[in-house]
């Protein structure tokens, strides 16, 4: 067991493991968003830092099928930031929270060496989606297309650029997808950690393995902070879902069938 499974494992597990806790008809997610592990200052505006750390806490919500309401931003800010970052900072949260319909309605602030957010959304959903419920001979499928993120930051740390709206600055989120198909699917979370991460995660809930379709390269199954959806359906459901996807223009890939034999992942770990 790694250090950040022992570790949640300290905890009781009524609330723990989905991509939000569910509690008393509210879904609530929180995630960090810190400089020298998710991101270097010379990479992004101090807008496009609070942009990402935005979507990357929504993501979680669209993940479950939820309807964001409200936000609580940490802000742990250096000491010589100047006035008009300050403001970037709070445009970029603002601007992500404006075009979900989300409130931001408190949260705390603090003098730091670096920038440092956490952020707090609560949401509500009638029919929210978990990440147990994926059955045996269910087909696994993700939106979009992952492996670019990685190759982004590959880039960034050989000192490179990359363009503006990068997956890794900008990713995108499948709302409208997620509404569409909510009530064919059995389980679902994001992509957050790497395809093959997430799907060992999806694994272990479930006490389930996969059969691939065809090999899927590490440079895919690796690649963290990508925020595509994971999913399972019963296969009845498979021209529905296409349907669907092409409404909303969403790219899916169905990679795998669920059988009995366990998966794990043989990616490096992210942050830990």
């Amino acid at each position: 067991m790694d250090i950040e499974s022992y570790f949640i494992s300290q905890f009781s597990r009524k609330y723990i493991g989905d991509d939000a806790a569910i509690v008393d008809g509210l879904i609530y997610s929180k995630d960090a968003f810190f400089e020298g592990v998710h991101f270097k200052k010379e990479w992004m505006t101090y807008k496009e830092v609070a942009q990402k750390a935005m979507l990357v806490n929504i993501s979680d919500a669209v993940a479950m099928n939820a309807q964001p309401l409200y936000a609580l931003l940490s802000v742990a800010m250096p000491k010589n930031i100047t006035k008009q970052e300050a403001k970037e900072l709070a445009q970029g949260f603002k601007e992500i929270a404006n075009e979900y319909g989300i409130e931001i309605i408190g949260g705390d602030t603090i003098a730091n060496t670096k920038l440092d957010i956490t952020i707090t959304v609560i949401s509500k959903s009638k029919k929210p989606l978990l990440r147990k419920g994926m059955k045996k001979g269910d087909l696994l499928a993700y939106t979009g297309d992952l492996g670019r993120s990685i190759k982004d930051l590959r880039t960034l740390f050989r000192g490179g650029k990359i363009r503006k709206d990068s997956k890794f600055k900008s990713p995108t989120l499948r709302w409208k997808f997620i509404q569409k198909t909510r009530k064919y699917l059995h389980c679902g979370m994001d992509i957050s950690d790497g395809l093959f991460s997430d799907l060992e995660k999806l694994s272990r809930f479930n006490n389930l393995g996969y059969k691939f379709f065809h090999k899927i390269p590490k440079s895919i199954g690796c690649s963290g902070e990508e925020y595509e959806l994971l999913f399972s359906f019963d296969k009845r459901y498979k021209t529905a879902i296409i349907r669907q996807a092409k409404r909303t223009r969403t790219k899916i890939n169905i990679c795998a069938v669920a059988q009995n034999k366990r998966f794990f992942n043989t990616c490096k770990r992210h942050h830990f």
